[in-house]
């Protein structure tokens, strides 16, 4: 991981121009090191934070539930934006399946893989986990911006059926 991390950082510093390489050998300026250093230390600082995160510490697990609704705040949101990788928390591939239902849940509230009716929208599976998605709050995936944006937020009343 740190090699390809490493790999990218002088690949982008050369598209940028701050990195040069000889003709029969590879030759970095002593400041062009301090920078790929710098950019290492803050890659590993930024991978340790996530690491330790509470909320990426927790595995999936599947809890089995007798019908029960949850009263949530729902937002939309589409993986058709710029800077959206488009795959969810548990690895759905929502560029790829634009017509699949899915929502992003606080996994303490929905456990993540619950199939769970969402009014006005259908039969959904709890996939991803959102990045602002905390407590009583959902994001249904909607495929077009503007249509995700005409969902605006509503107070519902969904139903989690396993």
């Amino acid at each position: 991981m740190r090699k390809l991390s490493l790999f990218l950082t002088i690949t982008s510093l050369f598209m940028l121009g701050m990195v040069q390489f000889g003709t029969s050998e590879q030759t970095l300026h002593a400041e062009e090191r301090m920078n790929i250093n710098k950019l290492q230390e803050k890659s590993l600082k930024l991978e340790e934070k996530a690491a330790s995160h509470e909320r990426f510490q927790k595995k999936p697990v599947k809890k089995q539930y007798d019908n029960r609704t949850v009263n949530v705040e729902a937002t939309a949101y589409t993986a058709f934006c710029e800077g959206c990788s488009g795959t969810t928390y548990t690895g759905i591939d929502l560029k790829a399946n634009p017509g699949k239902k899915v929502i992003a849940v606080d996994p303490d509230i929905i456990p993540l893989g619950s199939r769970v009716r969402v009014p006005g929208y259908g039969v959904a599976i709890a996939g991803d986990i959102g990045g602002d998605i905390q407590g009583h709050r959902i994001d249904v995936f909607i495929p077009t911006e503007s249509n995700a944006l005409e969902f605006g937020r509503r107070q519902l009343e969904v139903e989690i059926l396993s």
